[in-house]
């Protein structure tokens, strides 16, 4: 039973862990199930030898009991009897009590160090319940494994949904609530094998669906609860209590249907109006981001995409790349983003990944109250921070950067490395400070603000993991090897406000990327000001 819990905690670990540490992981689980494999095997061997003993001593008592009297007329007889009383019997007790889990358990007391806390479970099911209303998934499509881009289906059991929506009721999320307690109910109806019934799961349910003000379903499957359980107290009491709230409420609509009568006002039904369209810019960002993170939202003109072009880029006949130009196409027009293709070689990326591995801690964002960095729920990630002294290729990087941008790179931020796993994120942000605390830190080190952003894509990402920009549209996807490029600051050195953009959860598979963030200073004759103020 404590391996039990110990490996079921363990199968639900953090989902927006890096990739790394998960694989660092499924090492520490081979290991775990090597030493199982090896008490098991103990234990079976110790069953044998027990088998065999209870074996011999059947045959040899249904002898003897035919005829006790003679068999015990044998002197021999009569000493093994004496013998296996007093001194193999005791034997077979200490075998029978002999402990085999001494290797097993002091094993999975060290390994027990890596596992997950109650705090990563939580976060492993608001991960998945993120990726439901981004990718707008039903219960049953991720409960099948059904999702775009999968190499190994993985099927959820009745008790991985009830957990999940165990998890949204302590959350106070009614909705997510019932939509996995009712794919719960469903396995369980379809005959699928588990610990739990359903009076459980319908308890849930049936509150979780009052919550959000459906009295006669939450009334309906209370009904239910009680065919199966008619002396569950719970339930006789809320079936009285929502019987008694839709009588309230049909009393409520008849007095005010009464009322308008009485006061010579239309009670006839009104057609709905057809529903217009709602221009973009009054479009909730958070649902503009949705949209363009499952490949929907607006689309260019074709105006506008007959300006976009691809090119072999020299900057303006750099030494580094005159004989060998790199390959250059527009991504997007305002603001303007251009991606690099075959800009950095699986050899540079194993090696930025090699060194950033060890160091990649949980992302920080600064907390525009304090200054100070801070963890947040909008930005799921793993970084770690290179510097160009620590390995020649990350200074080749670095200059990279800066022969194809012509900016200068001493006032950089160092090369930041981010892998996202599954449901990893990074919410709507600018990557230019506009809180004056941060202004005062740039200010401080001598360095302005973050003019511009390189950003690298060192994986294929199977389902999701855009980089989408909500204001204008715009959505870049991770394409392994090339690199985009944007400005965030107008020349005049003022905010662009439309480079705003959002890293979309990763639905399946896992995304690594390495960003530089280039600041003004330094910069004043390789891009000099505007005057105007949006130029």
């Amino acid at each position: 039973h404590y391996f039990l819990i110990c490996m079921i905690q363990f199968l639900i670990f953090l989902i927006v862990c890096s990739s790394g540490q998960m694989t660092d992981l499924l090492y520490t689980e081979k290991d775990l199930v090597t030493s199982l494999k090896d008490y098991i095997k103990a234990e079976e061997n110790k069953l044998e030898r027990v088998k065999q003993w209870a074996d011999k001593l059947d045959l040899l008592s249904a002898t003897a009991i035919q005829d006790p009297e003679g068999y015990l007329g044998h002197p021999v007889n009569a000493f093994k009897l004496m013998k296996r009383l007093n001194t193999e019997w005791g034997d077979l007790e200490s075998l029978v009590l002999s402990d085999t889990t001494d290797g097993f358990i002091s094993n999975l007391t060290i390994q027990r160090q890596h596992f997950p806390t109650d705090e990563d479970q939580t976060g492993a099911a608001k991960a998945l319940l993120r990726l439901q209303d981004t990718y707008k998934l039903d219960a049953n499509t991720i409960s099948t494994g059904d999702l775009p881009g999968v190499k190994y289906k993985s099927l959820m059991t009745v008790e991985d949904c009830y957990e999940l929506g165990k998890i949204a009721y302590s959350d106070v999320d009614y909705y997510h609530t019932e939509l996995w307690m009712a794919q719960a109910l469903k396995q369980l109806e379809q005959g699928e094998e588990s610990t739990l019934d359903k009076v459980t799961v319908l308890d849930y349910l049936s509150y979780s669906i009052y919550q959000q003000g459906e009295i006669h379903r939450a009334l309906e499957y209370t009904k239910k609860l009680l065919e199966l359980d008619p002396e569950h107290q719970r339930a006789k009491g809320n079936l009285k209590y929502f019987e008694f709230q839709l009588e309230k409420q049909k009393k409520d609509a008849e007095d005010g249907a009464q009322k308008e009568k009485e006061q010579g006002k239309d009670t006839t039904e009104k057609k709905e109006k057809p529903k217009k369209k709602v221009p973009n810019h009054l479009i909730p960002e958070r649902t503009k981001y949705e949209m363009l993170c499952r490949g929907e939202g607006i689309r260019m003109t074709p105006r506008r995409q007959s300006r976009l072009f691809c090119r072999y880029y020299d900057n303006n006949h750099n030494p580094m790349y005159v004989l060998a130009p790199v390959k250059q196409q527009d991504e997007w027009d305002r603001p303007y983003i251009v991606r690099y293709l075959d800009i950095i070689s699986d050899k540079e990326m194993d090696k930025v990944k090699q060194l950033a591995k060890p160091r990649l801690r949980r992302a920080t964002v600064h907390d525009p109250l304090t200054g100070k960095l801070t963890t947040a729920q909008y930005r799921v990630s793993k970084s770690a921070w290179l510097t160009g002294y620590e390995d020649p290729m990350i200074d080749k990087i670095n200059q990279r950067i800066e022969d194809l941008t012509g900016l200068e790179m001493d006032t950089a931020e160092e090369l930041q490395v981010a892998n996202y796993g599954v449901g990893g994120q990074y919410e709507p942000h600018f990557d230019f400070g506009r809180v004056r605390a941060f202004k005062l830190i740039s200010l401080n080190l001598g360095t302005g603000n973050r003019i511009a952003t390189w950003l690298f894509y060192m994986s294929d990402v199977a389902a999701g993991g855009a980089t989408v920009f909500p204001d204008v549209g715009a959505a870049v996807w991770p394409q392994k090897g090339t690199a985009v490029f944007w400005y965030n600051l107008f020349p005049s050195g003022e905010g662009d406000y439309s480079t705003r953009h959002a890293a979309c959860p990763v639905l399946v598979g896992n995304k690594w990327v390495s960003n530089k963030w280039i600041h003004e200073r330094g910069q004043e004759w390789r891009r000099p000001c505007s005057l105007n103020e949006t130029e």
